[in-house]
């Protein structure tokens, strides 16, 4: 059985291969022709508006040439922090491309692109979506001498670190311990089906991707639901920057997701599972397929699953195409429906209606990981790692000014300066804590512990999946014109307190750069971070100003200092150097 008879277990209808034929034709061409578009319309009897619609919503599709070797270069915080100038000059320098376009032979397309979760290792590109980290001017004229040379690709491009590391003195701990392929699916039946959704409840797991919602809770509901087919899906758009855990998932044990899905789909009663992986991430599709593959092979997946009479559940792969909205649920649905990928009106939860309407369980690859532990050991095992209301453990991703970037297995109730002690932090300053869309830390709050729920403490972290640590030479307005711009990007447009609010903030946060504010762009900030946290139409507009919000709370003496209080001295931050820049460069 091959991945494509996957959809055998499902009707789902042809659009649903939109992205796959995009892909196809991209990957043939290097862009995505008219001729593309109109062989699309036709195919799936929708106009070419539409069609081009859905072209132009992805950033990874392209309508002109891209180039033989089409470069990603990450320009996320971390990036600019470990040399992302250096490195941009070198690749324009070797390729003759200028970032947005291709070399005059068509040879290199040099663009750029935010996080592509390899913070551990950065500055870090794709080029073709094969992974170089580590980049350094020297290394970058050596990659690009041996393209220009035949080289295959694949023989040059680095395989990424997984750079685990445990901070529990029970190691390996629970989510990289050794795993033998049928440890969860051997013990369902015995389980049965009510037995798997109490032992998550018994060990209180909850969503892994940042909203902690009881996985339980949402399991039972879709059991609940009478109408079939039901659905599994695997949210592996890991798009939050500076969050890599569910990438070294993958790398380290594949496994553990897809027996999670498999013990999802015998719990409600699911035929059909889909795993929606970001095409940062393509260079693991052929990993994680061969995973799925093994498990047809020895009968754990496709009929009778696991040899479990009446039990028939199989996995599609579907490799998105770049757009961080997408870690959205219900538009991680509409992507992987054939459709721009735009969040939906929240009328009904995808345990109702979620894929082609049908109910669906949407958890991300940490979650999937736990529940096969859970299973696997017990939940008394479980239950022995973190704290009474938070039992466990959680994976954290941390990156920035520390000696020791990676993974880290924590157990809850670990203290924020526990974990800046393990991984060496140096000189933490400002500190952030679940990608921009989280929160902003001190080292006031050293002291503070990790945590999903309070318990014996007034305060707790609970961070979703990444820690990226500043130190004082970072300029924390960089930071937040970084995030300002990622928001802006990112946006999918369909609401306007969003698409207008992302964009007012940047102007707002560069007029501050320039010394041109004062206390009413300050006062602006608060009032529109409010506007778009209560009116956005889905989680990335009302989350996006979080940072903003916390860094005007904790960091005020720092924009006290540096904003303009006299309002009639606007020039005060004119800087004619750099506004003559470009007219002396091409004058000569």
């Amino acid at each position: 059985m091959d991945a494509k008879t996957a959809s055998s277990f499902l009707n789902e209808p042809p659009r649903t291969q939109m992205l796959n034929r995009l892909w196809e034709f991209q990957r043939a061409k290097h862009y995505i022709s008219d001729a593309d578009i109109t062989t699309l319309a036709k195919d799936y009897d929708i106009s070419e508006i539409e069609v081009e619609g859905i072209v132009s919503f992805y950033h990874f599709f392209h309508r002109k040439h891209a180039g033989k070797f089409t470069i990603y270069l990450n320009n996320s915080m971390t990036s600019q922090m470990k040399g992302f100038n250096r490195i941009l000059e070198a690749f324009e320098r070797e390729t003759a491309a200028k970032v947005g376009s291709t070399d005059p032979t068509g040879t290199f397309g040099l663009f750029l692109t935010p996080c592509i979760g390899l913070s551990d290792q950065e500055p870090a590109a794709l080029i073709n979506f094969y992974p170089f980290t580590n980049l350094n001017t020297l290394k970058v004229r050596e990659i690009i001498t041996k393209l220009k040379k035949g080289v295959p690709i694949e023989e040059i491009c680095d395989h990424p670190k997984e750079n685990i590391h445990y901070t529990t003195d029970k190691q390996p701990g629970i989510f990289f311990s050794d795993f033998k392929s049928g440890s969860a699916i051997s013990k369902l039946v015995a389980l049965q089906k009510v037995g798997v959704i109490n032992k998550l409840k018994n060990t209180r797991l909850s969503g892994r991707g940042g909203a902690f919602y009881p996985t339980w809770m949402k399991w039972q509901a879709a059991a609940d639901e009478e109408t079939t087919p039901k659905v599994v899906v695997c949210n592996a758009d890991e798009g939050e920057p500076g969050t890599f855990k569910d990438r070294v998932l993958m790398q380290k044990v594949p496994e553990t997701v897809i027996e999670g899905m498999i013990a999802c789909a015998y719990a409600i009663g699911a035929s059909f599972g889909l795993i929606y992986l970001r095409s940062e991430y393509t260079w693991l599709h052929d990993k994680v397929e061969k995973a799925l593959q093994k498990y047809r092979d020895k009968g754990l997946l496709g009929n009778s699953c696991g040899g479990i009479t009446n039990f028939n559940f199989d996995i599609r792969l579907q490799l998105g195409a770049g757009s961080y909205v997408c870690g959205e649920e219900t538009a991680l649905l509409e992507s992987a429906e054939g459709k721009r990928g735009e969040p939906r009106t929240r009328w009904f939860y995808p345990v109702q209606k979620g894929y082609l309407n049908l109910p669906t369980v949407v958890n991300n690859v940490e979650t999937f990981c736990a529940a096969t532990r859970i299973i696997q050991y017990g939940e008394d095992h479980f239950r022995s790692y973190g704290i009474e209301k938070s039992p466990g453990t959680k994976i954290i991703s941390v990156s920035g000014d520390c000696k020791y970037p990676g993974i880290y297995e924590i157990e809850w109730g670990m203290t924020l300066g526990d974990l800046l002690d393990k991984c060496g932090a140096e000189e933490p300053y400002y500190i952030q804590e679940s990608g921009p869309s989280g929160t902003v830390l001190t080292v006031d709050e050293a002291d503070t512990p990790f945590a999903m729920f309070a318990e014996f403490f007034t305060q707790h972290i609970r961070c979703g999946g990444a820690l990226t640590i500043f130190n004082k030479n970072r300029d924390i307005l960089d930071i937040l014109l970084n995030y300002a711009d990622f928001y802006k990007q990112e946006s999918c447009g369909i609401c306007t307190p969003c698409r207008a609010g992302n964009y007012f903030i940047e102007r707002k946060l560069e007029r501050i750069k320039n010394g041109l504010a004062s206390d009413d762009d300050i006062e602006e900030l608060n009032q529109w971070s409010l506007i778009m946290r209560h009116t956005s139409r889905c989680g990335l507009g009302k989350t996006a100003t979080n940072s903003l919000i916390n860094t005007l709370e904790k960091f005020s003496d720092y924009f006290e200092s540096i904003i303009q209080q006299d309002k009639s001295a606007l020039n005060v931050g004119f800087d004619m150097e750099a506004a003559i820049r470009d007219y002396e460069e091409f004058k000569n």
